[in-house]
């Protein structure tokens, strides 16, 4: 049975960063019945006194203050008014607390710099939008931060990208409270991938290339569904009538990932639908997503997951069973 998730608590501030507040109320905040599971409760939580205003001048007053901190499971930092302002003391210690009970914190874009000024990210890995990669690496000098990802999962503490990234990120996190199904349901009802693969190099401004990229679609789509065979570069290559370089300068340009890693990335999603949707033997999966080893297969979604194959179906699989009323 599926704990309830618990309260999820979506932080405003003057100056609201009006984009990101609306990814998490949209994807924490909706009543989902068509799930079949018991979904979030939510609260906006005011960190500033008194009505604020959003970008835009929207006027924003709530009823919750940081006090609301103290109870809340999942803390929501929508970005922040600006990453050169250090966040109010109340704020900082507010998360503290929070994240000494055992409450999730996850930044979205410029939210990462109120979550590094409570000192929770030193000595971890965190990303945030490339544009402001170079300055929180510099002002956080204990933090190991990667601009190539879209988010970051440090078990309590989850930092996304830019601003859409914070879909991705929100969307890992429903993944680990409820399986890639569920993660997926409100993906399609969002009407989004449910997992972007790739990094935010992806996005970064570049030189506009003059010859298409449908061949490369055609052959990740070609990939997507041949997961069960051996798959070289060369082979790749061949099919798209390229070089192994240029192939491989081509797809990392596409992607962000070098094909291996892509490779790896889609056969564990694949191996994740087939544990939640049918009966299927580990070794059947194995075998379907191209590894050459029961072994090998467990290793690596291990690795990835954090928890056996074997454990993964009986948390999220379809015949896992479900609480039969949802709270709140």
């Amino acid at each position: 049975m599926h704990a309830h998730p618990g309260t999820v608590a979506i932080l405003v501030y003057e100056g609201l960063c009006v984009f990101e507040f609306g990814i998490a109320l949209e994807i924490f905040g909706l009543p989902r019945p068509e799930l079949d599971v018991a979904w979030y409760d939510h609260q906006i939580v005011a960190v500033d006194p008194g009505p604020m205003h959003a970008l835009g001048g929207l006027r924003i007053a709530v009823d919750a203050g940081l006090e609301a901190l103290d109870s809340a499971r999942t803390v929501i930092i929508p970005g922040w008014r600006s990453h050169h302002e250090p966040p109010p003391e109340a704020l900082l210690q507010a998360l503290r607390r929070a994240h000494a009970r055992g409450a999730r914190l996850l930044s979205i874009c410029s939210g990462v710099f109120a979550l590094a000024a409570t000192g929770l990210l030193d000595g971890k890995t965190a990303t945030t939008h490339w544009q402001f990669c170079t300055e929180l690496a510099e002002r956080f000098p204990l933090i190991k931060v990667d601009p190539n990802v879209l988010y970051v999962d440090s078990g309590p503490l989850i930092t996304s990208a830019g601003s859409a990234a914070g879909i991705d990120a929100c969307l890992h996190l429903i993944a680990r409270d409820f399986g890639t199904h569920v993660a997926n349901s409100v993906a399609r009802r969002l009407v989004m991938a449910p997992q972007r693969t790739g990094g935010q190099a992806q996005f970064i401004v570049a030189p506009v290339s003059k010859s298409p990229r449908n061949e490369l679609s055609r052959v990740l789509q070609w990939l997507r569904e041949h997961l069960d065979q051996p798959l070289s570069v060369c082979d790749m290559a061949a099919r798209v009538a390229m070089s192994e370089r240029t192939f491989l300068r081509r797809f990392v340009e596409t992607t962000g990932l070098p094909p291996k890693t892509w490779l790896q990335q889609e056969r564990l999603n694949r191996a994740r639908e087939l544990l939640e949707s049918t009966d299927q033997s580990t070794a059947g999966i194995a075998q379907a997503c191209g590894y050459r080893s029961v072994e090998s297969f467990r290793a690596a979604f291990r690795n990835a997951v954090g928890l056996p194959p074997t454990a993964y179906r009986e948390r999220f699989g379809s015949g896992a069973p479900r609480p039969q009323q949802a709270r709140g």
